[in-house]
């Protein structure tokens, strides 16, 4: 698998943003979303790890059912990641709900705790769990 695609600006730190939340606590998931949609416009090298209920934002139609007064919409949101960094699904979360790499958005990987991990402890990088 390719690499996440490098920074914009030289001296851009990368962002790594977990969330577990989904439809079933929004304003989390949309938290983490905003995060890093945010991270993107700033020039950040920018990975989201979808896990737990999360997971299901990988697919096609399911971020529109995320709804939140007053916020971007999440689908808007994950489109903004999807362009400028990357979105992983978590290797466990994925097959305890069925969903396979055939299942998901164009851009969106599947990989476990070790890449994760990877991520981030590279010099520079930043986790932010939701």
């Amino acid at each position: 698998m390719p690499t996440a695609p490098p920074p914009s600006q030289p001296d851009a730190r990368s962002l790594v943003v977990k969330t577990t939340s989904g439809t079933d606590r929004p304003e989390a998931c949309n938290q983490a979303l905003t995060v890093s949609a945010a991270a993107v416009a700033a020039g950040a090298q920018v990975s989201l790890w979808l896990t737990g209920e999360a997971s299901w934002l990988a697919l096609p139609g399911r971020a529109a059912e995320l709804e939140l007064a007053h916020a971007t919409p999440a689908a808007d949101l994950l489109e903004v990641v999807l362009a400028g960094g990357r979105v992983t699904v978590c290797t466990q979360c994925a097959l305890r709900r069925g969903i396979t790499a055939d299942d998901v958005l164009p851009g969106v990987r599947v990989a476990g705790a070790a890449t994760f991990v990877e991520e981030s402890l590279r010099p520079g990088a930043q986790a932010l769990v939701y």
